[in-house]
């Protein structure tokens, strides 16, 4: 918790000296002033909480300072001070903005209750004014970091928006490449949480049997080679967002005990008794559907249940349309900066090669390519055709039409489908669970979102398990 800063103003050095001693040992870090005009001058360099002022002085009044503390709109709450109280100065003051008055002589235990409920009274006007000022300029730094103008990414910049208000858990589901990491980072930075850490841990790159110690930490001789205290990620993130990362990487009893860490909001060190309060945002991320994953048995039902407060579902770069030149240039133009190199110009045949491209690797294998053309070191020189390789759109579904299987039809399976619509339709930004028409209203994407397991071309093998008909015809005519 930050210390509360008082700034006190008074004409008599007694009383600035007992007041300032008086409240270093209560608590607060103080700065001290002998005239209302010395404190104006000192509020240039300095951003107390509270100013505590006597009323009479020399020169200007503790009114006086009161008011123009006012005009100036300085986030500090102002408690006056007199001797010489009476009914009509003490309604003036409070007129004019005062916290409070106090007239001597005051009981010290009273003045630092006071000074406290001022503190707090000014943390929340500026975190307020914080977020009004996140408010004011925070679309245009959101559309830098989210780059892109087609629908889901005006969803996506919408959601993030809304969801960084809100002290909730989040589930970030994407392909690879698609930006998860990013996404999570604008959940924090546009957050209250924004002045606490970011931890970003990926689950598949720590080896399972040390996956306890990295998430909760140890005590010293904990286990062999536990030498010292060490404190886990999930410690660590407190007071801030902590990213779980291919969370469906995570063995199944970690996940248990993550599960009780998430639910109860404590922690406790491997090899100690001691529960640590956490209080942080949880933000998880997958490349793979957990809702499918816990109907399969491989992760735990419970744990995706209780993530599962919020999600947002980004597109691949593939559906997004014109996303890829905007993204294309954004990049160029960050690599150029880096590399100390003129930005290279776009020719039609470049843009129209950035459009047709199918973007297996999404958006890191966009940002790739934007610093391979800015280097121009290939052998055909600045050719986005040769970075890019051969790989085009494949022809639509709609050209070949397939009978869904019989199986498909049942009920249960009409239910399924349509769930895997509408994510399908939700990707790139809009929240789980938004409404969304199904294939009648959308053709062949209708069709390639609940073709999943429609028939294999007969002269080539079958898909497998679990693949889809677009990557199953990449991969045998890509």
């Amino acid at each position: 918790m930050t210390t509360p800063s008082v700034l006190i103003v008074d004409d008599e050095e007694m009383v600035r000296t007992a007041l300032d001693q008086w409240l270093r040992l209560s608590g607060f870090t103080t700065h001290v002033a002998s005239s209302a005009t010395e404190a104006l001058v000192m509020l240039d360099d300095i951003h107390p909480q509270v100013i505590l002022s006597d009323v009479r002085m020399p020169g200007l009044s503790g009114l006086d300072l009161l008011r123009t503390v006012h005009e100036r709109a300085l986030a500090s709450e102002v408690i006056l001070i007199t001797g010489h109280g009476d009914v009509p100065m003490a309604v003036e003051a409070m007129r004019s903005g005062a916290f409070d008055f106090l007239q001597k002589p005051y009981v010290p235990d009273q003045l630092v209750k006071t000074l406290r409920r001022a503190a707090e009274q000014a943390g929340l006007k500026r975190e307020v004014a914080d977020l009004r000022r996140r408010l004011d300029g925070g679309e245009a730094e959101l559309a830098t970091r989210l780059v892109g103008s087609s629908q889901v990414m005006e969803d996506l910049r919408r959601a993030v928006r809304e969801l960084a208000s809100i002290p909730t858990d989040v589930i970030i589901l994407g392909e690879t490449g698609t930006g998860k990491e990013v996404v999570a980072r604008c959940l924090h930075d546009f957050s209250p949480r924004s002045k606490g850490p970011f931890v970003a841990v990926n689950c598949a790159a720590i080896p399972a049997e040390l996956i306890e110690s990295e998430l909760f930490g140890h005590e010293a001789g904990a286990f062999t080679g536990a030498s010292g205290q060490r404190v886990g990620k999930f410690e660590f993130a407190n007071g801030g967002t902590l990213l779980l990362d291919e969370i469906e990487s995570m063995p199944l009893l970690a996940q248990a005990k993550v599960l009780r860490v998430i639910q109860e909001r404590v922690v406790e060190r491997v090899g100690s008794n001691k529960q640590i309060p956490l209080d942080l945002q949880i933000v998880a991320a997958s490349k793979v559907d957990l809702a499918a994953e816990s109907e399969a048995g491989r992760f735990r039902a419970d744990l995706y249940y209780r993530l599962n407060l919020a999600t947002i579902q980004l597109a691949p770069l593939r559906d997004r349309g014109e996303d890829s030149v905007l993204l294309f240039h954004h990049f160029l133009g960050l690599a150029a900066q880096r590399f100390n190199k003129p930005a290279p110009q776009l020719h039609p045949a470049d843009i129209n090669a950035l459009l047709v491209h199918t973007w297996p690797g999404n958006v890191r294998e966009l940002k790739a390519a934007a610093d391979r053309f800015a280097l121009g070191l290939d052998a055909t020189g600045r050719s986005l055709d040769a970075i890019l390789g051969p790989r085009t759109k494949p022809p639509p579904l709609v050209s070949q039409p397939r009978r869904p299987p019989r199986r498909l039809r049942t009920p249960r399976h009409r239910s399924r489908t349509g769930e895997t619509w509408r994510f399908h339709r939700g990707s790139g930004g809009c929240i789980a669970g938004a409404t969304a028409n199904t294939k009648r209203e959308n053709g062949a994407a209708g069709r390639a979102a609940i073709s999943t397991e429609a028939p294999h071309p007969p002269d080539h093998p079958s898909p497998l398990a679990g693949e889809g008909v677009i990557s199953s015809f990449r991969r045998n005519y890509g």
